[in-house]
């Protein structure tokens, strides 16, 4: 019986122990299957990261570039800035004082402009224009200041004792006009003033005079800018006159060979002489 109970307790210690050992051998098998796995996966992971870790500090890098030459872009912006707004604001200064020597200059202008037209109208003083006369008509004369002698004699019926004396005579600088238009005047220069406001004087009240089948007027020899501020206001004083005409007419006055003659005063004379 003993010996039959050992032999059984060695089957089932070697039974145990192959069991272990397969069990064993089992789980090597299983543990050497699985650490090469691990160790990829560890590798592949490591792998990624460094990647992304150069990646990331190359963005880092290229950012830094970027915002490096950005910044040093807008520091030479801003100096182009600054020097633009100097140069602006040197040339308003400059362009304000332009302004003020423009106005200065402009004021002056009007000054000597006024200055010239008072000492052209003081050399013109003793002038006389004659409107009217035909072109043409002063041919057979030996000069124009003949011509015009002979014309305001005649025209005027001045005496013989009348001093009429004319250093100079022109028509008006500009071309011939052609067939019948209205001819130039002649300039006439005299010795004296008084001798000038006579002529007019006997003109106006005579409203001019007829020669070779014209009416010829005589006026004043206006500077060129008294004459375009007179024809500026030409309809204006036409339309004054003809107000002044019909209110002096409903007042029983008129303006008659440069003088008023009042109607009433006329009628008041002509009763106190009846009444005499």
């Amino acid at each position: 019986m003993s010996k039959k109970k050992s032999k059984k307790l060695m089957q089932t210690a070697l039974f145990d122990g192959d069991g272990a050992s397969l069990a064993s051998s089992a789980s090597s098998v299983v543990g050497d299957d699985d650490t090469p796995t691990h160790l990829e996966e560890d590798q592949t992971g490591r792998a990624d990261r460094s990647l992304i870790l150069k990646e990331l500090r190359e963005f880092r890098k290229d950012n830094g570039q970027q915002l490096k030459e950005i910044r040093e872009e807008i520091n030479k912006t801003n100096t182009r800035i600054a020097e633009a707004e100097g140069r602006i604001e040197a040339t308003e200064t400059r362009l304000q004082v332009a302004e003020e020597a423009v106005k200065e200059l402009l004021q002056l202008q009007v000054h000597l402009d006024a200055k010239l037209t008072d000492m052209e109208g003081r050399s013109r003083r003793e002038n006389i224009r004659i409107h009217g006369v035909k072109e043409g008509a002063e041919d057979n004369s030996p000069s124009m200041g003949t011509f015009v002698e002979d014309l305001l004699r005649e025209g005027l019926d001045l005496p013989a004792t009348f001093e009429l004396r004319v250093e100079r005579a022109h028509r008006a600088l500009m071309s011939k006009p052609p067939g019948e238009v209205s001819p130039r005047s002649i300039v006439v220069k005299l010795s004296s003033y008084r001798t000038k406001e006579e002529l007019l004087r006997l003109a106006w009240q005579k409203r001019g005079f007829q020669h070779l089948e014209r009416r010829v007027n005589l006026d004043h020899d206006y500077a060129p800018d008294v004459l375009r501020k007179r024809k500026a206001y030409a309809e204006a004083k036409t339309v004054v006159r003809r107000i002044t005409w019909r209110t002096s007419k409903r007042r029983g006055t008129r303006d008659r060979a440069g003088g008023n003659v009042n109607y009433k005063e006329k009628l008041e004379a002509f009763r106190h002489k009846d009444s005499a």
